[in-house]
């Protein structure tokens, strides 16, 4: 019952705390991207890459911590997706649920990868094509699943180059700086994909996608920074809570390798265990976003 209480109070924290907040930024800026530019777009992408994953995990963490209470199991959901090195491990850590009934009941069920390449192609696109699909009969949705497809085919081919490349300059010799890179490029390819699944019609997403970096000229003007995300529904204050929220995030995922922080904290001493639990509640209820929270965004799927 413990680990089950603690596992629903870190998802209210993920929820009310970070993903609500982010979520009015991203709302500001995606419901009327046409008046915004460059650094907000790109800001507000990533925001909703951090939303999604922090609203949807919670989601999970819900189910996974009230199941544990009444004495069942339910697999993990989520393992870190965003240091994931590749595509294809990326789905292997984001809705694992969901990915692995696909990988099941469709990939394999069309013959997986034990055909000729091309066709191994094929099945990889056509699944997340459906997958796509299964969010909403929506271009936006289609255009994602379509796009994650895409991005492991192109994984496949370039393969041996990528591997060539890769022992000719020897970056082997230094796995962090490899590692880095590979965890870099992931979750930039995973965020640009973000723009389909968040944007409201194809329209909006071309032009976010294509806007990007329309203003990349003035990142350097501090300034001109501070003026547009000003104006976009986070006071300054409210802003770099959210970006050190993301950061004690993800050093938390990094710094809790074995995944087991709640055991841990369910094993320490009782005054450190009741801090916590106290420390937990006091940020949910002072920290989280109430008149503007929203409800979990799978709840539409």
């Amino acid at each position: 019952m413990a680990y089950g209480i603690n596992r629903m109070l870190w998802c209210f924290i993920k929820k009310v705390v970070i993903a609500d907040r982010l979520a009015i930024f991203v709302n500001f800026v995606y419901n009327n991207p046409s008046n915004h530019k460059g650094i907000t777009l790109v800001i507000a992408t990533v925001f909703f890459s951090f939303q999604i994953y922090c609203d949807f995990s919670g989601y999970s963490d819900i189910a996974i911590g009230a199941a544990k209470i009444m004495g069942f199991d339910l697999m993990e959901n989520f393992k870190k997706p965003y240091f994931s090195k590749s595509i294809s491990e990326f789905w292997n850590r984001w809705h694992i649920s969901l990915s692995s009934w696909f990988r099941d009941y469709v990939y394999i069920s069309l013959g997986g990868n034990r055909v000729k390449l091309s066709r191994h192609h094929i099945n990889l696109f056509i699944t997340f094509l459906v997958s796509g699909l299964w969010h909403g009969a929506n271009w936006t949705f289609v255009f994602w699943g379509g796009l994650h497809g895409l991005y492991l085919m192109v994984g496949i081919i370039l393969k041996p180059l990528n591997t060539g490349i890769k022992n000719r300059i020897g970056i082997k010799k230094h796995p962090l700086i490899l590692k880095f890179f590979q965890v870099i490029t992931t979750f930039s390819l995973v965020t640009f994909s973000w723009i389909f699944f968040r944007a409201n019609s194809m329209k909006d997403a071309f032009y976010i996608s294509g806007n990007l970096f329309s203003d990349i000229g003035q990142w350097t003007n501090v300034s001109y920074i501070v003026k547009s995300i000003s104006s976009c529904g986070l006071t300054k204050w409210e802003f770099i809570f959210s970006l050190m929220s993301i950061c004690i995030l993800e050093l938390g995922h990094l710094l809790d390798r074995d995944n087991r922080l709640i055991d841990k904290l369910n094993e320490a001493p009782l005054v450190l265990r009741w801090s916590s639990y106290y420390l937990l509640i006091i940020t949910i209820l002072v920290m989280g976003v109430s008149g503007d929270a929203s409800e979990f965004i799978y709840f539409q799927f």
